[in-house]
């Protein structure tokens, strides 16, 4: 059987190393950190996983915290009023089926240990151009699941799919215990801040037990723009409350009683949504093949990242084992990150429409959810598989058609 190389042991490279086993492949993946280096250390993202992506890990049978994690039970989407107190928008709808995010310091411990159980080779290292060199010679295929360092260069930015040069939000997460639960059922809350950013927040399992996973995304230079002088946790925590005080009451009320998980349950930054060209040419001539954000790079305000890289690595692993004993030449490398592209194109395009001021249309669209569950359901599960908000949520003639059906239904 074949022996594949993954570069990155995040939800992407795990995942599809830990299938690859279950088939019989040889796997060795490379990593820079220990599982106990990654428990120890800080939060990498808020990965809020909806039904279609939880079901992969279930058919691999790493579904290891299905029962201990608090379920997100819908969506909720408000906007505040910009000429006094209360809001604009306001409703709430329940998912089909539950979401759940797993602080990837408790799950990819996990499945480094699943993946070693299995047989899977587990390097610690920093990869560099001569260890996937050294790859190339002995495996049937490498592939570069982390965009860090000198490797994740190798794969070119793809203008024609990227629109944003420049971050468009500056990001910043808080891991919380002692939030008031919504009195409803639990949801992803999501708010609006009119040319100020987004807040939202939800639950998720950590290392502590459960907790709720603070998001917020700033628009550049504007007042959420406010991270660069905090300093330590308790700073980070106090900005943001302040926040919130100042532009969410109703989610300032649910936060008297916060604290920080831990000391390192924060992180703050900023990236560009960028999509790279899946084939990257070592000095040698030989070629690896990205996967997940090291070529698909998503902005997290619709929570897509960890679901784009657990359904990524779903596709890449149903393209290995269809491919039997014929060689992973560059063809069927770009031919197998097309048909990701054929689902996350729809992906990309939704996210990118959302960093943008929303259009009347769309805003139409949002307000009306607050009189027509259909649509405010359909919305919320929307989240599950984007393709299904095209073309009725980025034509304004298509979403016109649609609001007048569900009104007249």
């Amino acid at each position: 059987m074949k022996r594949i190389s993954i570069v990155g042991g995040g939800q992407s490279g795990l995942q599809l190393g830990i299938g690859l086993l279950q088939k019989g492949y040889e796997v060795r993946i490379i990593q820079d950190r220990t599982g106990a280096q990654i428990a120890e250390g800080r939060v990498m993202s808020s990965q809020c996983q909806f039904d279609a992506a939880l079901q992969l890990e279930r058919d691999l049978g790493i579904n290891f915290w299905e029962e201990d994690c608090p379920p997100v039970e819908g969506i909720s989407f408000s906007v505040p009023n910009p000429e006094g107190p209360g809001k604009v928008i306001d409703w709430a709808a329940r998912l089909d089926s539950k979401a759940q995010s797993i602080d990837q310091r408790v799950k990819m411990p996990r499945w480094i240990a699943e993946f070693e159980r299995l047989g899977g080779k587990m390097e610690i290292a920093t990869a560099d151009i001569a260890a996937l060199e050294r790859e190339a010679k002995s495996a049937d295929l490498v592939i570069v699941a982390s965009g860090k360092g000198e490797v994740g260069k190798l794969f070119e930015r793809d203008a024609d799919r990227s629109p944003f040069a420049a971050p468009q939000r500056a990001l910043a997460l808080t891991y919380v215990h002692g939030m008031t639960p919504r009195p409803e059922h639990s949801a992803v809350n999501f708010n609006l801040i009119p040319g100020v950013g987004e807040y939202f927040v939800f639950p998720a399992l950590t290392l502590s037990g459960p907790c709720e996973i603070m998001v917020f995304e700033g628009i550049p230079e504007g007042p959420m723009d406010c991270w660069a002088d905090v300093t330590g946790p308790a700073g980070h925590l106090a900005r943001s409350k302040q926040i919130l005080d100042t532009f969410l009451p109703w989610e300032a009320a649910r936060c008297q009683k916060i604290e920080l998980t831990d000391g390192n349950g924060i992180l703050a930054g900023r990236f560009p949504p960028t999509v790279r060209k899946p084939v990257g040419t070592l000095p040698s001539g030989a070629k690896v093949l990205g996967l997940g954000d090291a070529v698909c790079l998503n902005d997290p305000i619709t929570g897509q990242g960890a679901n784009n890289a657990a359904k990524a690595a779903a596709v890449y692993l149903e393209a290995i084992f269809a491919r039997g004993e014929r060689p992973f030449d560059e063809a069927w490398m770009r031919a197998t990150f097309e048909t990701f592209w054929s689902y996350a194109q729809w992906v990309v395009r939704w996210t990118n429409m959302m960093l943008l001021p929303p259009p009347p249309f769309v805003l139409e669209l949002m307000g009306s959810a607050q009189g027509l569950p259909d649509l405010a359901r359909r919305i919320a599960n929307g989240f599950d598989d984007p393709r299904d908000f095209f073309p009725w949520f980025a034509d304004p003639a298509a979403a016109g058609d649609y609001l007048t059906s569900l009104k007249a239904a």
